[in-house]
Parts: structure tokens; sequence; C-alpha cells
């Protein structure tokens, strides 16, 4: 391919979307290139503070609790209060927690800060989600949350490459950069990035818009069902973390070899996720998220036969693969499936499978592990895969192109731009 094709693609994958689109995706990429204070957290609290590893995992715990907790509360202030108000909050209170988790030194108020560190980092996602269903148009949905996927992973390969020497130094620098690096991502959220909710424009004589509660989402039995999907995915890719790294110590691969295999991940979706996402987002999404459940499920049951580091990294190639799949896929169907007054809620509940199986995932695989050996967790995860496709098969017959109805909203002019950085005129 030659360098004017590889232009033209570049301008074709980022042309169209909206200025506003541009600045959060600006806010997504600062906040994951000073995101690292998770990872290592336990590493922290055990080799720093002299914790125990049960402790660490208490802690880990109620960050998962506070995450799905979160993913509700911040879907609901989302439609009550804004997109806008309820994404400053939570980065103004994570900015806050992780800076305060730098200096507390008492078990209980780390396990506390813990928790609040959980609650503010997942508040603001259901946001995120919404305000970008509301800002971009239908038919660019997919190609939006994408781009959004990829600064995620962008960001946080760039993080993982220079957070391990910051810690090294001193973790409470590296706890105090992440919190900066959030305030900066709340500061570009302030000043470049505008309202979206969508407002209900009144028409005498006309039907009012059914007020959308926590309620309609949970009786939304389509919806509900693609959360359950969502869910059993969410099980599945969570042994990247929890079973494969178990699974990998136990064939005698060192620590350094799971971060090898382990960066493969980031390193395909860095390469492969836009140029991808131009062959997928005009395609059937039934069959992508079909597709998808099965290269997820059964890249982790080849686990099973993986010996050797490279057999490892090709079966993290595969299940990559459904991930960038999967990811703007869904997301893009959660935006069709929601009305535009209840987005915030349904994205909310949406982030809450995700969370969930955080708390789920590792208990289980463990078990697994310990209980009945590897190939039955790998077994498993070709099992789960298998139910998914099949239940996004029976989700998707029958499903209009149509979204559901939404009250009218202003519309958001499109300005085609040549980079993220060129958004506007005057450099951010």
């Amino acid at each position: 391919m030659s360098v004017a094709s590889l232009r033209r693609a570049a301008q074709e994958s980022v042309s169209g979307l909206p200025r506003e689109f541009w600045w959060l995706w600006t806010s997504t990429l600062v906040n994951r290139l000073g995101n690292f204070v998770l990872t290592f957290l336990a590493l922290y609290l055990t080799a720093s503070r002299g914790f125990s590893a049960a402790y660490a995992g208490l802690v880990a715990s109620l960050i998962g609790l506070g995450g799905v907790i979160a993913s509700v509360l911040g879907g609901v202030l989302a439609d009550r209060l804004g997109r806008r108000p309820t994404l400053l909050g939570a980065q103004l209170a994570t900015s806050a927690t992780v800076a305060a988790l730098a200096f507390v030194r008492d078990p209980a108020w780390i396990a506390v800060t813990g928790f609040a560190l959980g609650l503010a980092s997942n508040a603001s996602r259901p946001a995120i989600q919404a305000m970008m269903a509301d800002i971009v148009r239908p038919e660019d949905r997919v190609r939006a949350f994408s781009l959004n996927y990829w600064a995620i992973n962008l960001g946080f390969a760039v993080s993982s490459a220079y957070a391990g020497f910051l810690v090294a130094q001193s973790y409470t620098f590296g706890f105090l950069v992440e919190a900066a690096m959030t305030l900066a991502c709340a500061c570009v959220v302030f000043v470049k990035v505008k309202e979206s909710r969508p407002t209900s424009t009144v028409v005498p004589g006309a039907p009012s818009s059914p007020v959308v509660t926590m309620g309609t989402v949970l009786r939304d039995g389509r919806f509900m069902l693609m959360v359950g999907l969502s869910f059993l995915v969410a099980v599945v890719f969570t042994q990247s973390s929890v079973g494969l790294p178990i699974v990998m110590g136990e064939n005698g691969l060192s620590s350094s070899d799971v971060g090898l295999v382990a960066a493969v991940n980031g390193v395909v979706i860095v390469a492969l996720q836009i140029p991808l996402t131009r062959y997928i987002e005009r395609r059937d999404p039934g069959r992508l998220l079909t597709v998808s459940s099965l290269l997820i499920g059964y890249g982790f049951a080849l686990t099973a036969i993986a010996g050797s580091l490279v057999a490892y990294a090709l079966t993290v190639v595969v299940w990559t693969l459904g991930e960038m799949i999967n990811a703007p896929t869904q997301s893009g169907l959660v935006a069709r499936l929601s009305p535009a007054e209840g987005r915030g809620r349904y994205q909310g509940v949406y982030t809450m499978s995700w969370s969930a199986a955080a708390l789920v995932a590792p208990l289980a695989g463990g078990w697994v592990i310990d209980s009945a050996g590897a190939g039955w967790l790998w077994a498993g995860c070709a099992a789960l895969g298998t139910v998914t496709a099949i239940g996004y098969w029976v989700l998707m017959r029958g499903l209009s192109d149509t979204e559901p109805s939404a009250p009218a909203e202003a519309p958001v002019a499109a300005a085609p731009v040549a980079a993220p950085v060129a958004a506007e005129n005057s450099p951010a």
C-alpha cells in the first residue's frame, strides 16, 4: 500500500466527526496516559507498605465494588444532572482520591480511599459513552467508539512504558503524577466540551416523551439480554489478568514473560484497531458480535494447548481480534438500543456488566483452576463463547435499524479534521 493510500485511509478514519468528539477523545487520551495506579496498587500495598496479599485483595475488591455502584450512579447522574457535570465531578473526585491514596497510611483509611477511588473513576464512563452517542451521528458511532477505544489502549501502552520507572523512584510521586494527569483531563473537558444531553421540545397537542427510570431499563428485555451477554464476554476476557498469568506461571514462565505476552494485546490494538474499524463499521453488528464472541471464547480455549511463549502470544492475538470487534460494535449497539433521554442510565447498566465481571471472574477462575484444573477453565471459556455467540444471534433477530424514540435534539455540526490534534484551528 502506497503512502498516499495510507494517508487517504487515515483521513477517512478521522473525517466527519464533530469537534466536540475530538476534545472528548483528547481528554480520554490524557486520562489514560496517566492511568497506572491500579496496575501497581497491589505491589505498592504489599512490597512498599508491608500489608498482606489478602489485604491487597480486599482493597482491590472494594475498588471493584465501588465500580459496580458507580456504573449505575454515574448513569443516573448523567441523565439527571447532565453529561458534563457528571464527567467533571467524577474526574475531579478521581484526581483528589488518587492524591489522597499517596499519603494515607492507616489500613482502614486505605480501604475507604480505595472504595472511593472505585466510585470516582468509574462514574465517568457512562457519561462519556452517553455524550459520544449524543454528539456523533448514528452511522458514525461504531467508528467513534473504536477511535475512543484506540485512545484508551494507546494511552495505557504509553503509560505502562514509563509508569514502572516512576513508581521505582517513588510511589508517592507516581500517584501524584496520575492525579495531575486526571486533573488535566478535567480541564480539557471544562474548557472545550459542552453539555450534550438532549432536551425535549414541547409541541402543543403532542404526547410527551416517556420518562426513563432505572425500572424502564431493567424492564427492557432486549437490552438486559445484551447486558447479560456482555457480562459473559467480560467473565471470559477477565481471565487475561487472572487465569492466564496463573497458568503461565505454573508452566514455568517468568513474570517478565507474562508481561511480554500481555503487551501483545496492546500492541495489536494500537496497530490494527483503526484499519479494522474501516472494515467492520458498515457490516451487520449481529454477525460481528457473534464472530467476536467465538474469537474471544476459543482464543482463550487455545491456551490449553499452548506451551511456549510464542504459542501464548498467538492465543492473545486471537482473542484480541475478538475484543477489537466486540468493543466498538457493542458500544454502538447500546447507543442504538437506548432512548436519547435515558442514554446515561442505559450506558451505566451496560458498564456495570463489566464491573460485575471484574468481581466474579477472579473468584471463578481461581476456584476452577484449584478444584478442577486449568483445562476445565479454558473449556469453560469456549462454552461461554459459544453460548454468547448464540445469544447475540437471538438478540439481533428482528432488531429494527431505527433507534428508540427520542426527543428532538439540536444538531451538532460535523467538521472534517485531518487528525485528532487538528480538531480546531487553534492548538489545544
